[in-house]
């Protein structure tokens, strides 16, 4: 979607945004993620990446939107068992459906892809079941937890890449704003932006989620590093997760130089 902005007497075009309503995030990327991106969040272990992805998606249903998560990592009954110590999630948007979980696995049954590896009409059947289902409950915010765990059944980087260009070209033709939740290793204090080196280069936004050490401690830290169709800020910032969800402040604050 977008809006006509006119500036200095010329016409151009502004994005519309999803407001991620997460703490520091919508300032950082200078008001919200483009509608209908897709963006990967790479993460190392333990960085934050499922709480700022179900963050993201409450935030969503608490404006009545239609929201989806699916979960490739861990069954949807742990995930929720987990996730509810957190003050800003509300059970009732799930009982509600304002919140739909579905576990890759039982999706993956129903599809008759109970295989190691997949070929070419197994991803394409299973993008169409991802958008079949986003279509029909009319998802406007999309979790995938993880994207990695999907591509390690695909074989080779050109398919790979055909899966994430089919799977963000469809979602982004609904109007979907979609995080694709990547796990990713951290090597000599820097994290790789992807685990198969084709992700940030399809992905329309990059933000890289990692650790800093401060005097022997580990702080979490948050980057966005690409985003198409806004401005945004390419700082690193601090990263707490508290029980009422993630927050971001500058790394200078916390005494750490950026």
């Amino acid at each position: 979607m977008l809006g006509p902005v006119t500036m200095l007497g010329n016409a151009s075009y502004e994005r519309d945004r999803c407001i991620t309503g997460i703490r520091g995030l919508d300032e950082i990327l200078r008001g919200g993620i483009p509608y209908g991106s897709a963006t990967l969040v790479a993460g190392t272990c333990g960085s934050g990446k499922t709480t700022l992805g179900m963050e993201f998606l409450m935030n969503g249903a608490k404006s009545g939107e239609a929201c989806a998560h699916f979960s490739a990592t861990e069954p949807s009954v742990k995930l929720l068992e987990n996730i509810r110590q957190y003050s800003f999630f509300d059970m009732t948007t799930v009982d509600r459906g304002l919140i739909n979980v579905f576990d890759m696995d039982v999706l993956f049954s129903w599809l008759g892809l109970d295989k190691s590896t997949f070929n070419l009409d197994d991803i394409d059947a299973m993008v169409k079941a991802i958008t079949d289902i986003v279509n029909t409950i009319g998802v406007t915010r999309l979790v995938i937890d993880s994207v990695t765990s999907l591509c390690y059944k695909i074989p080779n980087e050109q398919l790979i890449r055909d899966f994430l260009f089919k799977l963000g070209k469809s979602l982004s033709t609904l109007g979907c704003t979609t995080l694709l939740i990547a796990e990713i290793t951290s090597v000599g204090g820097t994290a790789h932006r992807s685990a198969f080196g084709v992700e940030e280069a399809i992905a329309d936004g990059i933000i890289v989620l990692g650790d800093v050490e401060r005097m022997g401690n580990l702080l979490r830290y948050l980057q966005v590093v690409k985003m198409r169709g806004t401005d945004h800020s390419r700082a690193k910032y601090a990263l707490e997760i508290t029980r009422s969800g993630v927050m971001l402040t500058p790394m200078l604050k916390w005494g750490v130089s950026q």
